[in-house]
């Protein structure tokens, strides 16, 4: 077992918290600039029910770029992987979350990955349903599912933050349009990606998500099949090469397990055939990443030989 007891965690995490004054806050998405950088929190869910945690971990936080891996998940269950994969590529780019450089160079123009920004916009757009408010609607369902719990939603003062910044993002979407990758009015898809971003929950949620994933897609409680085996594999190998924005090789060989990071601070991790792992820390490094997140993280790896390599 990982950590036995919650003073063992804490003790952890107490270590990691001192790194938070080396990170900042999140500040070109306005509603971020008001996270605490000195929070730290995690939760570890085990298959047995068991839930170890530290810090305050009711505290809520938004998804941001941890959705990119639900919204795939359940793409690949609405469209199969086929499709999915025809529209973007699943190589590791090496460059900035919101970068459009490679799709410039790219034939055909579409995105490398689906953890980038342009990948998951494109991802965004195969949300199956009748309408913008269906198709977000059902990824929010499917979340709740994930978590077990139906009070789920999504923080409306940060979607409407992203919205009004999200020029970059609307940038890629009409590069994307132009080159047929996405045929949509571009508006009605950044109205949903900034919804999904926007997805508030906690670490205790977060870790239980993390599970699902590690346990190949079965809910712990039920027993149910929610996604299935080899989509789920696919979620966490992208977690393994491109989860961690362009430090994800670092941390492949200094931590060595799935994880996927978003900008509001949170951290998912799946270690597979274990538990899940649900961290909020909002100071980030230069990469965008949880710096004091990463750090207990690594601490973890180390004294618990939780790499996968």
């Amino acid at each position: 077992m990982l950590c036995k007891t919650n003073e063992e965690l804490n003790a952890l995490v107490k270590e990691a918290k001192s790194f938070t004054s080396n990170g900042k806050v999140a500040d070109y998405i306005p509603a971020l600039r008001k996270g605490n950088p000195s929070n730290l929190s995690i939760a570890i869910n085990y298959p047995d029910g068991l839930c170890i945690s530290a810090g305050d971990v009711e505290k809520k936080f938004t998804l941001q770029s941890v959705s990119k891996v639900i919204s795939l998940a359940l793409v690949l269950i609405d469209q199969g992987s086929e499709y999915v994969f025809d529209h973007v590529g699943m190589e590791p780019t090496g460059d900035p979350f919101n970068s459009i450089a490679k799709l410039e160079s790219m034939i055909p123009a579409k995105p490398l990955n689906p953890m980038i920004n342009a990948g998951a916009l494109v991802v965004t757009h195969m949300l199956k349903g009748a309408t913008v408010s269906d198709r977000f609607d059902r990824l929010l369902g499917f979340v709740q599912e994930l978590a077990d719990d139906t009070s789920i939603s999504f923080n409306k003062e940060v979607a409407r933050s992203e919205v009004e910044t999200a020029d970059l993002n609307r940038a890629l979407c009409y590069f994307l349009k132009q080159h047929d990758i996405i045929d949509e009015d571009v508006e009605e898809l950044i109205d949903i990606y900034t919804k999904q971003c926007a997805i508030e929950m906690n670490c205790l949620h977060l870790a239980r998500i993390g599970l699902v994933f590690a346990m190949d897609g079965i809910d712990p409680d039920s027993g149910k099949q929610i996604i299935p085996k080899e989509y789920a594999r696919i979620c966490k190998t992208f977690m393994v090469t491109c989860g961690m924005y362009n430090a994800s090789g670092e941390f492949a060989i200094k931590i060595g397990i799935p994880a996927k990071s978003g900008v509001a601070g949170g951290i998912m991790g799946a270690v597979p055939g274990r538990f899940g792992i649900g961290i909020f820390g909002p100071a980030l490094d230069d990469k965008g990443n949880s710096i004091a997140g990463i750090k207990l993280l690594e601490m973890l790896s180390n004294n618990y030989k939780l790499s996968m390599f």
